[in-house]
């Protein structure tokens, strides 16, 4: 008996033995089938906390939920430069989610934004996190246009790229994926810190809109840009903000704009328009009081009492009298600005008074002697002014005949980096709070890389520089020719002694002038067009045609801008506006076609019977306009309420308010 149970034992052991090890096979088996977690011993222990290497709080038996949500995006934070990358599946409401890390064992860490859902709707949930490939570059797969399986989406996603124009992928569905999509292969070392999209100086910055969005407005190569992933918003801790996680400012991408050859002034009314319900600026990196005063006063403006009859403002020349004076009186009484002490003169803080550039100059002058609104204390600040006079960074920097700007880019670069530097301002917009005011034909090219964001209030406004609607303002091109006395020769002829029915002299500057002479000069003795007129004390002939003039023709020279637009209004005489792409002064404020003349250059050759075509009754309304619109158009030695200083400003200040998303 004892002999027959132990042949028996082994035989019942090993039997035994191989069911429980066929079970725990199959067990294996499916596990590994439903992928939980790509590992079939993180699944079976999917109770347990299953560490990866370095510091990471991810527990694989926590909700899911945080990692499911569509659009959602975690960016790398580029404080630890690590080798690992995430990566995020949604396909067809399947809740599969995967941290996968690199072979190198380099730590995995994430930044999570928290931020609100856009008025808009689009993206932008909270707790939000996105998948970036640290090893295998994303941002460059999607610039070169990568399959659809490179970043797995729902249903349609917008991608934006560089200066906010917009790619679409239509019709792209999510399959059901068991296993990661393959990225292709680019060059790079495997020490490539985490993929930021970089946006200004200062810190780099997310753009999140549409679902999943990417914004590179920096196109800098690579060698050219400043390694700020380790000061990552650095103005954060200087709020007092102990949180281990750091806040990314949101980017709203521009506004999409039609590209036509000609804009004309109805298309321009049209993307004011668009602006005004589309554009808003970066969200704040860490919210401040005044983000709340600015936001409480465009509800104000939206809900503005109506105004029937004001002794100072003439209705048909604005587009809402009533809001516009509901949004002067709160700049008066709210608006501060912070004027930058730092900077070497003369570029900084050396107005020009003199000569077709002095509206730069003296708004500096008249800013900075201005208690009403400058502020010392730059918390308390609405708005940050950067006090630099694009006239003289021309004349002390430009080498002669080089046709080379790239030393005042540069020393406007060193500038704002030493800004974002000192302080944490330009750091929690991005410098979308910061402005500045250049009238030199070259300033747009000068500021529109590294102070893409701020507001921009520049005489070359033009639509084809990259004048954005929404954001930046059109600044007045006023010729100041006696800083003691900016009034003089104000005024003209009343309409029965403007006996010339248009003029124009000046200098063959650009491709329009020459046409216009080449039609009109000594062709018709109503049309007084001439090149440059003998120069006599104190201009007084120029002076003398203005004022006896029905129409003053303000043709472009090198630029769209031309000083002769302020002219005509100081001389109370209707600008005829042959500039074609040019966005005039204030033009979110005033209504233009009311007491202007717009003719398209191609129109040149019709001129006179343009002119001819406008009743005498309307010609009569609009130089009554012209006069009732002066006041905006000019400079005292001290401001008074509603002139050109307060005007400009207010322009800025309108600009902001409408950046801002309401509460």
């Amino acid at each position: 008996m004892g002999q027959e149970l132990l042949s028996f034992c082994p035989v019942e052991t090993r039997r035994l033995l191989w069911i429980l090890g066929m079970m725990f096979g199959l067990i294996l088996v499916l596990q590994h089938l439903e992928l939980p977690y790509r590992n079939p011993l993180s699944s079976v222990l999917s109770a347990t906390m299953v560490p990866l290497e370095g510091n990471s709080g991810f527990r694989a038996g926590d909700p899911p939920s945080n990692f499911d949500m569509v659009g959602n995006v975690s960016v790398s934070d580029g404080l630890n430069h690590t080798d690992t990358y995430a990566f995020h599946e949604i396909a067809n409401n399947t809740r599969t989610s995967d941290l996968v890390s690199d072979e190198s064992g380099g730590s995995d860490r994430t930044l999570e934004m928290d931020e609100d859902e856009d008025e808009s709707g689009s993206l932008v949930k909270q707790n939000t996190t996105v998948v970036v490939n640290n090893e295998k570059n994303l941002e460059t797969d999607i610039v070169q246009g990568g399959e659809a399986g490179n970043l797995v989406k729902e249903n349609t996603t917008d991608i934006t790229l560089s200066e906010g124009r917009t790619e679409k992928e239509s019709n792209i569905t999510n399959p059901v994926a068991t296993t990661p999509p393959a990225y292709p292969p680019v060059n790079s070392s495997p020490n490539t810190s985490p993929v930021v999209v970089e946006t200004h100086i200062g810190a780099p910055f997310i753009s999140v809109d549409s679902n999943v969005t990417l914004v590179e407005n920096d196109q800098t190569p690579s060698s050219e840009k400043t390694d700020n992933s380790e000061q990552l918003h650095t103005g954060l801790n200087e709020t007092g903000n102990g949180s281990s996680v750091t806040r990314v400012p949101v980017v709203n991408t521009m506004p999409e704009v039609p590209t036509l050859e000609v804009y004309t002034l109805s298309d321009m009314n049209k993307l004011l328009h668009h602006s005004r319900t589309s554009y808003h600026s970066v969200i704040p990196q860490w919210s401040s009081s005044v983000d709340q005063e600015m936001q409480y006063a465009a509800s104000q403006i939206e809900n503005a009492p109506i105004i029937k009859n004001d002794p100072n403002l003439y209705a048909p020349l604005y587009r809402n009298v009533s809001m516009f004076k509901r949004s002067y009186e709160l700049m008066e009484s709210t608006l501060k600005v912070y004027v930058y002490r730092e900077g070497e003169r003369p570029i900084m803080h050396t107005p020009v008074l003199r000569g077709i550039y002095a509206s730069e100059g003296w708004f500096m002058k008249q800013l900075e002697d201005h208690k009403r609104f400058v502020t010392k204390n730059p918390q308390k600040a609405h708005l940050y002014y950067l006090p630099f006079s694009s006239r003289m960074l021309e004349e002390r920097l430009y080498v002669k005949d080089s046709h080379n700007h790239k030393n005042l880019i540069e020393h406007l670069k060193n500038y704002v980096d030493m800004l974002a530097g000192k302080y944490p301002f330009w750091n929690r917009t991005g410098g979308a709070d910061h402005f500045l005011v250049a009238c030199h034909d070259w300033a747009p090219a000068e500021t529109k890389k590294y102070m893409a964001k701020c507001i921009r209030a520049l005489c070359n406004a033009d639509m084809k520089e990259g004048f954005i609607f929404g954001k930046d303002t059109s600044l007045p091109e006023t010729y100041v020719q006696n800083a003691r006395n900016p009034l003089r020769d104000l005024g003209g002829n009343r309409p029965s002694k403007r006996s010339i029915l248009a003029f124009f002299a000046g200098s063959m500057h650009g491709y329009v002038r020459p046409i216009l002479l080449q039609h009109w000069e000594n062709k018709d003795p109503d049309m007084r067009i001439f090149g440059r007129l003998p120069k006599g004390k104190g201009n007084k002939n120029y002076v003398r045609h203005m004022k006896s003039s029905k129409y003053c023709i303000c043709a472009r020279g090198y630029e769209v801008n031309s000083p002769r637009v302020v002219e005509a209004i100081f001389y109370e005489c209707v600008p005829v506006i042959i500039s074609d792409n040019f966005v005039p002064p204030f033009f979110e404020v005033l209504k233009w076609e009311s007491f202007a003349v717009f003719v398209l250059e191609k129109d040149i050759p019709n001129l006179k019977n343009i002119l001819l075509s406008i009743p005498k009754k309307r010609y009569l309304q609009m130089q009554m306009r012209v006069k009732r619109v002066q006041q905006h158009f000019l400079w005292h030695a001290k401001p008074e309420k509603y002139d050109i200083f307060h005007m400009i400003l207010h322009s800025i200040w309108y600009n902001r308010l409408h950046q801002l998303k309401p509460n």
